[in-house]
């Protein structure tokens, strides 16, 4: 009976000691861990769009050559800005929401971003994840977080986690690709106002989830990808896009600002590509690049060829470009603008560089 009973005692306090180190490790880190949970496009799809039904993936040679030396389904030869972020912030890579087993992952973020996906249920309608979509999924995760870590917990998490946003350049480009009613039926600004009001939101119901702190990339230049150039423009950058861009980039950080002025504690980085891309298309040398007018992958006129069964071209270096394929940037170009917006001067008043945001109560 004394043997039976010290057993009993010897098993009560390992059990207890696993309890406490599981609690330890899963409470103690969070204190002050942020996460980042990722939201919009191809220029930040991790690899969502290899779990759906689509057209839209980068699942194939030579997608990821450069840093994970196989295709992971980001539109690029490596790594692209969410991932820099993240290894700034010293997370791990954040993983797609669709991936198959990230369920013990979530206190880190979560990747939902879908390529070819706008802020318009319409664009592209049943090929890609749509924002509203992607909210769902978050909404999905956040609940995951509250059953996992409990109320008090996950509301804390979630409050102290950055929100990373790019969307809209879809919405923008599709119609023209389709030639949609739409360019006839809304002028400009209508359209820019539907662009912008869906995002604000979507921005609005992670705030009332309990986000707080929210990046966003102002939307690049459209007009001279080389998939414009090529697909639209014939030869030459498609201005008939560029009232759309630059009204988005206008009326963007008036809505930040806004909405800044009316929760309480909303905080944002609005980080400039627009300005950033502008710069490399037209002084690709100033930053150490031998090529921005076409991609190093890709077939027809600046290689802004959409890729097929027909024959491809492959440049031997990616570094020296700025564009990999038609539309999406190499690793290399993705590093130089993680970079100073995770550091470098904000780039409106009121707003944040990403580092900031991060450290930021």
């Amino acid at each position: 009976m004394a043997k039976s009973t010290f057993y009993s005692i010897c098993l009560l306090i390992v059990f207890f000691t696993s309890f406490l180190i599981t609690d330890a490790a899963l409470f103690g880190p969070l204190k002050n861990h942020v996460a980042l949970f990722i939201f919009g496009d191809s220029l930040f799809d991790a690899g969502n769009n290899n779990y759906i039904n689509t057209t839209l993936k980068a699942n194939y040679k030579p997608y990821g050559e450069t840093f994970f030396h196989y295709p992971t389904g980001r539109f690029s030869d490596g790594r692209l800005i969410p991932d820099f972020i993240a290894e700034y912030a010293k997370l791990p890579l954040i993983p797609p929401y669709l991936q198959p087993g990230i369920d013990h992952q979530l206190t880190n973020g979560v990747n939902f971003a879908s390529s070819g996906a706008g802020a318009l249920v319409e664009t592209r309608q049943g090929l890609v994840i749509d924002l509203q979509t992607q909210l769902g999924y978050f909404e999905n995760v956040s609940r995951q977080l509250r059953k996992k870590l409990g109320d008090a917990e996950a509301e804390s998490l979630l409050s102290r986690a950055i929100y990373l946003f790019t969307v809209g350049g879809n919405d923008y480009m599709f119609p023209f690709e389709i030639n949609s009613a739409v360019l006839r039926s809304y002028s400009p600004e209508q359209f820019v106002g539907l662009v912008i009001g869906n995002i604000t939101t979507i921005v609005k119901e992670i705030y009332k989830t309990g986000g707080r702190k929210f990046g966003f990339l102002n939307m690049l230049p459209l007009s001279c990808t080389p998939y414009a150039k090529a697909s639209l423009g014939g030869g030459q950058c498609f201005e008939r896009i560029t009232p759309y861009v630059k009204l988005h980039n206008q009326e963007l950080p008036k809505r930040l600002q806004k909405l800044k002025s009316e929760p309480k504690g909303f905080k944002y980085s609005l980080l400039p590509f627009y300005s950033f891309l502008e710069q490399r298309i037209n002084h690709p040398s100033k930053y150490g690049f031998k090529e921005a007018k076409a991609a190093c992958c890709g077939s027809g006129p600046f290689r802004g060829g959409k890729r097929g069964v027909e024959e491809y071209y492959l440049c031997q270096n990616a570094s020296e470009y700025v564009f990999f394929d038609s539309i999406h940037l190499t690793e290399r170009a993705y590093q130089q603008f993680a970079k100073p917006s995770w550091n470098g001067k904000p780039a409106l008043s009121g707003s944040y560089n990403l580092k900031s945001l991060f450290e930021s109560n």
